[in-house]
């Protein structure tokens, strides 16, 4: 097995004993028992097993995303963000403080979406439309999610 593969399990284990709230607390996990990785590495681990952060509490957790159950995921997602807006060029979503990496994500997996990438801050994410004739349609997508 490969550290990449040794380190995902890893992941899930913790995800799936522990409520883990930041990627933050994740790496100390993981450092704890003996896996080195930066961040970046971890985000893309996240990603790729299909990790998501959703509100918990009085704060969030990571769970496993739940693609058996995806009106509920689009209602959580949703009431992440907070505004839409937009350019010739580019569309910009603000999110909830901490929340723009999993709507992202949510974002980049809905069908025809009409979006080539995005980059996602810590409350931000700059999305990158196929085309500029298509602004209009992805704006009122995401905004269809919006709560």
């Amino acid at each position: 097995m490969t550290n990449k593969h040794m380190r995902q399990a890893k992941i899930k284990e913790i995800i799936n004993t522990t409520d883990i709230s930041s990627q933050e607390d994740l790496l100390q996990y993981l450092i704890k028992e003996g896996f080195e990785t930066t961040q970046a590495t971890l985000s893309r681990d996240l990603h790729e097993i299909g990790i998501i952060r959703i509100p918990h509490g009085d704060g969030f957790k990571y769970v496993f995303h739940q693609t058996d159950n995806p009106e509920a995921l689009k209602n959580i997602i949703g009431m992440e963000i907070i505004n839409v807006t937009h350019n010739e060029s580019t569309v910009v979503v603000k999110t909830m403080p901490g929340r723009a990496q999993g709507v992202g994500i949510y974002l980049d997996k809905i069908r025809e979406n009409h979006i080539l990438g995005t980059v996602a801050g810590d409350d931000t994410i700059i999305i990158i439309p196929d085309s500029h004739d298509n602004i209009d349609i992805l704006v009122e997508k995401i905004k269809s999610v919006m709560i």
